[in-house]
């Protein structure tokens, strides 16, 4: 048998997680085996049908599968689930999820700021879903599912509002990952040298997409 961690008497319950249904949302069983079911708060992952859905659910499942957790909650959500934060070992699991580039941070029920912090750095690094070209917002991708909308206009709107600003050369580092996105050769060293987009330089000789900067 597993030797659990002890779990600090702050968090509002404990549980073990027995069931993890993709990279937000899990089961767990109480003390008393009650049955939980569990929406991380503040984050959102891809979808099951989603690009990185499955990655997203593989990893939460590694975290915490099996593990008695520590959960800060925040009341319930329309589907009956209690809203979240884990922990495990005293680590935040909601906000791991999102640095590793598992999930995005949740903009409609967000209130604390590091979790957009933690997923400008993961978008930065290419890390996790971010490697994949135009991740798509999953609040953006639930809407288009049900026909509501044709364009993901909050994942646009995310990515114009955190693209940070690169002071030295007046330009910003969108949302460019790939060499096919590039226009300008100018543009690809643009995004090697400010923004650190570094798997434009496959061959580390210090010039980016060399099917356009040759």
């Amino acid at each position: 048998m597993e030797n659990q961690q002890p779990i600090q008497s702050t968090y509002d319950v404990n549980c073990k997680v027995v069931g993890v249904s993709d990279g937000d949302t899990f089961t767990c069983l109480t003390n008393d085996k009650q049955q939980l079911k569990i929406r991380m708060n503040q984050v959102d992952a891809p979808e099951k049908n989603q690009d990185f859905g499955q990655a997203s659910k593989k990893a939460l499942s590694a975290m915490i599968f099996g593990k008695v957790v520590g959960l800060k909650t925040n009341g319930t959500d329309k589907y009956g689930r209690t809203i979240a934060e884990a922990f495990y070992d005293g680590k935040n699991i909601n906000k791991a999820m999102v640095a590793g580039g598992y999930a995005w941070a949740y903009r409609e029920y967000m209130t604390d700021n590091e979790y957009a912090s933690l997923e400008t750095t993961a978008r930065s690094n290419t890390t996790g879903l971010w490697s994949q070209p135009n991740p798509t917002y999953p609040s953006d991708f639930r809407r288009m599912g049900k026909g509501q909308t044709t364009a993901p206009t909050q994942t646009q709107e995310i990515a114009t509002t955190i693209a940070p600003t690169v002071s030295d050369s007046g330009a910003s580092c969108g949302s460019k990952r790939y060499c096919k996105q590039m226009v300008t050769c100018a543009e690809a060293r643009h995004y090697l040298n400010d923004c650190g987009v570094s798997r434009l330089d496959r061959d580390g000789d210090g010039v980016p997409c060399e099917s356009i900067c040759n």
